[in-house]
């Protein structure tokens, strides 16, 4: 899987398609935090290019925890164990697509939701 694929899966579309079926933990608002924070988490990823450290992928993965705390802090808790589960999985691939080597989930250290 390449970048390009895991962001057209991120975990905010198929929360829109369950807001549409009147699911009413999302908003457009805490979908679009979502995306951003997501999206930048890609970028960042990125732009540490062909062979990052584990230190700096984790170091993205860290950031990346700590906003998705925030914008569930600010859109009151809508970051359910479905929801936990979805972003767990998207921000572990992404690690992976990096080129980090580990099968721990690696965002507990900083996850609130």
């Amino acid at each position: 899987m390449t970048f390009e694929e895991l962001t057209k899966n991120k975990p905010p579309v198929e929360w829109k398609e369950r807001m549409d079926e009147d699911d009413d933990l999302f908003t457009d608002e805490n979908i679009n935090a979502t995306n951003e924070v997501l999206d930048s988490y890609i970028n960042n990823l990125v732009k540490l290019g062909d062979m990052p450290t584990e230190e700096d992928i984790l170091e993205c993965v860290k950031e990346v925890v700590i906003s998705l705390n925030e914008i569930n802090e600010q859109y009151d808790d809508f970051i359910e164990t479905m929801e936990r589960e979805e972003l767990c999985e998207f921000i572990i691939e992404a690690a992976h697509i990096a080129g980090l080597e580990s099968e721990e989930d690696i965002t507990e250290d900083w996850r609130e939701w």
